[in-house]
């Protein structure tokens, strides 16, 4: 049983997943054939669909990052991507594990149903070998600290690759 509070959150997730759904195409679209034409633009409309589209298409023909963009977060430079669709609990979460551990696969989900009280944790790290289960799981409570102290509960899963 949920309570209210979660039951919201769920709602505006569900919400939000089938917003983004909609194709990049069909919003695209929808916006140079809806437009209005009271705008004045130099480059005809079709002339700017077929420049949005040409951009879309650009790739990056070298092989390192700028400084600004590499220096934004540390995980980037780990090699484990945070994935966009993290709350801001799952986010605080997968930014912690990422520095402590190092992972090769981390999922951090919220199963409380929104409301931040219970979240899945899924992490397999090299700094687990040889340990036993236990200790893996200790190593991943004193990582989080104080901030498992405010759950109602968690639920992990560790091991080495």
């Amino acid at each position: 049983m949920l309570c209210r509070t979660c039951l919201r959150a769920r709602l505006a997730q569900r919400l939000s997943q089938t917003a983004s759904a909609v194709p990049k195409r069909a919003l695209l679209a929808a916006t140079t054939q809806y437009a209005p034409s009271t705008t004045s633009s130099a480059i005809p409309a079709h002339s700017q669909h077929q420049f949005l589209r040409i951009t879309a298409q650009a790739q990056r023909f070298y092989s390192s990052e700028s400084s600004a963009s590499a220096s934004q977060t540390p995980e980037a430079s780990l090699g484990l991507p945070r994935p966009a669709n993290l709350t801001e609990g799952e986010a605080q979460v997968w930014d912690i594990l990422v520095t402590e551990f190092a992972p090769t696969q981390l999922l951090v989900q919220d199963i409380s149903g929104g409301c931040g009280s219970m979240y899945g944790i899924d992490i397999s790290s090299e700094k687990f070998k040889g340990l036993n289960m236990l200790k893996q799981q200790r190593l991943v409570n004193a990582a989080l600290g104080d901030l498992v102290k405010e759950w109602h509960g968690i639920q992990l899963k560790t091991r080495a690759p």
